[in-house]
């Protein structure tokens, strides 16, 4: 049951093997001896493709039901609801595992010692179902229904400039003034769309396209961009205001806010949510809890703007 609902749920015997870490053989073999045992041909075979007959869409419901019981029962009468373990296949984007989760690892794992992690990073949405993955941290709107998602914080944005910019071309004084200016883009690694930049002040907002000669779809190289003098960056404080602080980069735009983006942890409904899955979302719910560029700020308070040195 487990295999086939794996085979259904990636699409292909291929990656269900992958998935499972099992050999492609057993996973074949597997279904068959199902099909040979209920007499009923649950999945259609092509060469391209794995696809579900009626019977087995049915099939793969109840089975879903029973091995959500057995992992129920199996969970009630073991000690891994005191020290969960086993495989956990994780994904996020890769600033927020580099700067915040991966710095606090340590601490999880000496909390669950017996939890091997697979820790997926990069800011192309995943297909949790299809590539097996347990759960995912995403930031910003979510739109698909078929995952439960749980609030675990928002992520604050900057606005900011290597010195060396500024020096070049000048401080901005007001969103509008970026149109005159290089900006450094980012665009989304799903549909391609290059992202809007927008700013709210005193009940004004404004958002708008602007100008750039680069645009990147993952936040660490968009940082670098930004350090190498290509254009003015908007991106979440974590990730810059350690460079504001060493004066590797300079805040701009103080006085305005950008719209901070809501972070969830996702997971599939239609599955029972493991211990192991469990104790991970209680335990980044906690860390970002606790990380002040996590949480919903007011409006920063203006502050002195470097000036270009005269030429």
């Amino acid at each position: 049951m487990e295999v086939f609902v794996q085979v259904v749920d990636a699409g292909g015997f291929s990656r269900a093997a992958d998935n499972m870490q099992l050999p492609k053989a057993t996973v074949s073999t597997l279904i068959q001896q199902l099909e040979a045992a209920l007499s009923v041909k649950l999945l259609h075979r092509t060469t391209r493709q794995v696809t579900v007959t009626a019977d087995g869409a049915a099939y793969y419901e109840r089975c879903l039901q029973i091995l959500t019981d057995v992992k129920e029962a199996e969970e009630s009468l073991s000690r891994t609801r005191l020290s969960p373990s086993g495989r956990l296949r994780v994904d996020a984007p890769t600033g927020l595992t580099s700067s915040i989760l991966i710095p606090a690892l340590p601490a999880f794992f000496e909390r669950y010692p017996d939890i091997v992690m697979e820790l997926g990073s990069s800011d192309r949405p995943v297909d949790l179902i299809e590539e097996g993955v347990d759960c995912a941290v995403r930031g910003g709107a979510l739109g698909d229904s078929a995952l439960i998602a749980r609030r675990v914080g928002v992520l604050n944005m900057v606005t900011c400039a290597a010195p060396a910019y500024l020096e070049k071309y000048g401080v901005p004084g007001h969103p509008r003034e970026l149109e005159r200016h290089r900006c450094v883009n980012y665009f989304s690694a799903k549909t391609g769309k290059i992202y809007d930049w927008d700013f709210t002040r005193d009940g004004e907002r404004i958002q708008l396209p602007l100008p750039g000669m680069i645009a990147l779809n993952d936040s660490n190289a968009y940082v670098e961009a930004g350090l190498a003098g290509l254009g003015i960056v908007q991106m979440t404080d974590y990730l810059l205001m350690d460079h504001v602080h060493a004066g590797r980069m300079t805040q701009i735009l103080t006085d305005w806010i950008s719209d901070p983006i809501p972070i969830n942890i996702v997971y599939p409904q239609n599955r029972h949510l493991s211990t192991k899955v469990r104790v991970f979302v209680e335990w980044v719910a906690e860390l970002f809890d606790s990380h002040p560029g996590m949480r919903v700020r007011q409006m920063a308070p203006p502050q002195p703007q470097r000036q270009p040195e005269a030429a």
